[in-house]
């Protein structure tokens, strides 16, 4: 076993390599681009380089570098995670040349997967089964047309070099061929450089299931299937292992599948063999092709060890330092199933586009597996990939496993950035998904109603008025005052409504919220909230002027600063007013005075805080109205002010 490893990589993955060589007392070298300098992998490794600059080809891509690394902290090997430098067979070539040992495949194995024209004629010589289609080397538009009609419409254009979902263009007809071509062609070069395409039959009704295969350059296991047909865009949201539907005679024709696959080209290391999976009717052993193989540790790993009880990244470092294959075969075995939901920081109702900003809190519950590379307090920046974490959930059953999952992405808790955790949790609830009904289209299909963002109820947002004003712990004056009882109005805005609430203190820890429909019963008692005579089992956590409510799903309220209202209505009528109930706690002018827009008034304390109250504009204190020490209510005229003569 390797004293010491560099980890050529960051994020979740970075981190989850750390954690087995913790287990297995390896020392680890983290490396690090400038922006990444404090971040979690940096945190756990034993010791850091840096890199270079934010962008990935000025750190993470600079295999000189990273190399250089590894020598001058003395690891004996670099382990490349998934992404950046990990199917890179220039990298694997320059680290053997090094002295150091790639923890992965040969450089000639990535290289014979590196293609799918070439990877599918290289599996058809090893009997694995591949879509009909055509793979030649011939790319004249209208020689591939001639192809494809020789094929049968629909067919599929893909980019001989793709990856992600890049380069792929379903075509129905022949009148729609050439415009597909032309695009798939050109998103290939931009992306790839390299502009050849194959075309294969349309699979009518896909599954992506794909098999774990592990070898030691000679000899290969496999470690069974993984569904992945939860995608959208080509890009997979929640795996799952094993796949449901599946047959005995299926699983081990495509597992003898993986493994001839791995064997045909030398293969050491974890990798991948994704099938594409006609399920019309139903899973037939006779119904799945060959898609491509990844050579490298694949990002829903921890499915198949949570059904086999494998550690791969163990697996990978044993055989990398010169074992053999840690189990035999029929050694392996599956136990229960497992999910696994990709939580990203992206905006599901826009469209899914990637989101930015600091985290300012991130909780995980108890009892489901999260794969992190980040914390509370970390930013999610625009130069990486903005995968927040891995929920990944096991049970005796596919039912007991995904109710399992909900409950854990009903108990995740994000704030400061927009996520798609809402999303996950409407697809692990999905009725046909629970049936094991699961092909690659259907987030396409039902993307608007999956997508759309949950909007709080009224028992939530009359919640949120009392936890905007901080009564989460008893105020200082918590009922009554001068006879009458406290009442504060809160301003809100949920997902783009604006809220106005007034809320009325009944005794110690009573409130009525009345958001325009009628009172709402809001209690602060002993165990917890009660709301409407009901118990609320939500967490929620405060930004400055953002109020986030955890129940089931996150609920953002963006809260307006009485100050701010304040302001502006003492800008137009010359009075400061108290912008709620408090106590006048100082005064800072007398009458006569000349202040300055924003020159300290006074000093309100209320809702467990002290608010500052300024000068709307420039001129002069009219009158003080008020002194230390007066108890008064919102909307109390506290400073007037006339313009400068």
């Amino acid at each position: 076993m390797f004293r010491k490893i560099l980890i050529a990589n960051r994020g979740e993955i970075a981190c989850r390599v750390i954690d087995t060589c913790r287990r297995l007392g390896v020392r680890t070298v983290a490396v690090h681009s400038d922006i990444d300098a404090q971040a979690r992998h940096v945190e756990m490794a034993d010791e850091a380089v840096s890199l270079g600059g934010a962008a990935p080809a000025d750190s993470y891509l600079r295999g000189d570098a990273i190399i250089e690394a590894a020598r001058a902290t003395g690891a004996a090997a670099i382990h490349p995670g998934y992404g950046f430098l990990s199917e890179n067979p220039d990298f694997v070539d320059s680290v053997e040349a090094a002295g150091l040992v790639f923890i992965g495949p040969s450089a000639k194995a990535i290289r014979a997967m590196g293609l799918k024209d070439a990877a599918k004629a290289l599996m058809e010589e090893a009997g694995v089964p591949v879509v009909p289609g055509y793979r030649g080397e011939e790319q004249d538009p209208d020689a591939l047309a001639r192809e494809a009609e020789a094929i049968g419409y629909p067919v599929l254009i893909k980019a001989v070099a793709g990856g992600g979902g890049k380069g792929m263009r379903k075509v129905e007809a022949p009148e729609g061929f050439a415009d597909a071509l032309d695009a798939a062609a050109s998103e290939a070069r931009k992306a790839f450089g390299n502009d050849h395409v194959l075309i294969e039959k349309w699979v009518a009704t896909p599954r992506h299931i794909e098999v774990q295969v592990f070898g030691d350059g000679t000899n290969a296991v496999h470690l069974f299937e993984r569904d992945c047909s939860l995608q959208r865009r080509h890009q997979k949201v929640i795996e799952e292992a094993p796949a449901p539907g599946m047959t005995p005679e299926m699983r081990n024709a495509m597992g003898e599948a993986g493994v001839r696959a791995a064997e045909a080209i030398g293969y050491a290391g974890a990798g991948t063999v994704e099938f594409i999976v006609d399920a019309t009717d139903g899973l037939r052993a006779d119904r799945f092709y060959f898609m491509e193989m990844n050579t490298r540790l694949q990002v829903e790993h921890p499915v198949t060890e949570a059904i086999t009880g494998v550690d791969l990244v163990e697996w990978q470092l044993r055989v990398a330092s010169g074992e053999g294959l840690p189990k035999r075969q029929d050694e392996l075995s599956i136990d229960g199933h497992a999910f696994e939901a990709r939580l990203y920081a992206e905006d599901a109702a826009g469209g899914f586009l990637p989101q930015t900003g600091r985290l300012t809190h991130l909780s995980f519950p108890e009892g489901a597996r999260a794969e992190t590379g980040v914390r509370a307090g970390d930013v999610i920046s625009p130069w990486y990939d903005p995968m927040i974490a891995k929920l990944v959930t096991h049970g005796p059953t596919r039912a007991t496993a995904l109710g399992a999952l909900e409950r854990a992405l009903a108990g995740t808790q994000v704030a400061g950035t927009v996520t798609n955790l809402a999303f996950l949790r409407k697809l692990a609830r999905h009725e046909g998904f629970g049936r094991g009904e699961v092909d690659t289209g259907l987030i396409d299909r039902e993307v608007e109603t999956l997508a759309a963002n949950p909007v709080a109820c009224t028992r939530t947002r009359a919640l949120a008025a009392v936890l905007a004003l901080g009564l989460d712990e008893p105020p200082a004056h918590d009922g009554f005052h001068l006879w009458e009882p406290l009442r504060w109005t809160v301003a809100m805005d949920h997902r783009g409504e604006a809220i106005d609430a007034v809320v009325t203190a009944h005794g110690a820890g009573t409130y009525a919220v009345d958001l325009g429909d009628g009172p709402v019963e809001v209690v602060r008692a002993p165990t917890g909230w009660v709301v409407d005579g009901r118990a609320v089992g939500a967490a929620w956590h405060r930004d400055p002027g953002r109020l986030t409510i955890f129940w089931g799903n996150a609920y953002p309220f963006d809260v307006t600063d009485p100050l701010d209202v304040a302001a502006a209505a003492g800008a137009a009528s010359g009075v400061v007013e108290a912008p709620m109930p408090g106590l006048v706690k100082a005064v800072f002018v007398e009458a006569g005075a000349e202040v300055a827009a924003g020159a300290r008034l006074a000093v309100l304390e209320a809702m467990k805080m002290e608010h500052t109250l300024t000068a709307p504009h420039d001129g002069t204190v009219a009158e003080v109205l008020a002194k230390a020490g007066d108890q008064v209510e919102a909307g109390a005229a506290l400073v007037r002010m006339e313009d400068k003569a």
